[in-house]
């Protein structure tokens, strides 16, 4: 399945029922991080970490962020953008609706709150 195209209910259970899926997403809701702090965080190899999160990128819940360290190198920093996950069941199907971060309103909340606290 690729960006942009409906997710289906058994795909999204598929991915979220794997160990090492729940482990990046927890991790990197934490903070973002990098593919070798996931690595190291969820007790789990560079390889598996990179596929996992390709799975979770191709249905929008991590997303990928390039940043500069010190010393000047740039590297790859991974971010969960799931908030909420919600199953109903009704008429003999289960539904499953997906609620992202709105990284805008986070933004704005952020900035609201530091102006709060400065004052």
């Amino acid at each position: 399945m690729t960006r942009g195209e409906p997710e289906s209910a058994a795909t999204l259970f598929d991915l979220l029922a794997d160990d090492y899926s729940r482990r990046i997403l927890l991790a990197a809701d934490e903070e973002p991080r990098t593919a070798k702090d996931l690595s190291d965080a969820c007790d789990a190899s560079l390889a598996t970490v990179y596929r996992r999160v390709a799975a979770l990128q191709d249905h929008d819940l991590i997303e990928e962020r390039s940043t500069v360290g010190s010393d000047g190198a740039h590297r790859r920093q991974f971010e969960t953008t799931l908030e909420e996950l919600h199953v109903r069941l009704s008429d003999g199907e289960l539904a499953l609706s997906v609620e992202k971060r709105d990284e805008l309103a986070d933004n704005f909340s952020a900035l609201w709150k530091n102006i709060r606290d400065s004052t």
